[in-house]
C-alpha cells in the first residue's frame, strides 16, 4: 500500500492555489475553481485542495519533507509566507518549521535525516 495523495479543504480556493504553488507545488489539475491537485517537487506524491465552507482547524497535520528547513523557510519567508514557529529542533530528533495554509490546515516542514525511519526508539521488525 503506497500513500497517494491528501486532500485538504480550501475556504479561499484562488488564495490556496496561490498558496502551494508559492511553496513549490505543481499545479496539475484545477477544476471549476473548487478542486486543485499539486505534484510534489519530488517523489510521486500529490496534494490537493477542495473547496469547502470551513476546515477542522485541529484536524491531521501534513508534514512535508525538505533537505534543508532553514533554508526553506528564509527562501518561504523571503515570498511572504509567514510560519508558527521554527525552525526548531525537537526531542523526537527531527527540525521542524510549523505554519498553516490559508485555509487553517496545520503544515509542518521537517528534515530528519537517518531518524526518518531509523530513530534510536525503533521497534525490531520481524524476519
Amino acid at each position: 500500500m503506497r500513500l497517494n495523495q491528501v486532500t485538504v479543504g480550501a475556504t479561499d480556493f484562488a488564495r490556496s492555489v496561490a498558496f502551494y504553488t508559492g511553496m513549490g507545488l505543481r499545479l496539475i489539475v484545477s477544476s471549476r475553481g473548487e478542486y486543485a491537485r499539486f505534484e510534489m517537487p519530488e517523489g510521486d506524491a500529490t496534494l490537493s485542495v477542495h473547496l469547502q465552507d470551513r476546515v477542522c482547524a485541529d484536524g491531521p497535520m501534513i508534514y512535508f519533507e525538505v533537505a534543508d528547513v532553514d533554508a526553506m523557510v528564509a527562501h518561504l519567508r523571503a515570498a511572504g509566507i509567514v510560519f508558527d514557529s521554527g525552525p526548531t529542533d525537537q526531542p523526537w530528533l527531527w527540525r521542524e518549521a510549523r505554519l498553516h495554509d490559508p485555509a487553517g490546515n496545520r503544515l509542518c516542514l521537517f528534515s530528519a535525516g537517518v531518524n526518518r525511519w531509523n530513530p534510536p526508539w525503533r521497534l525490531p521488525t520481524a524476519d
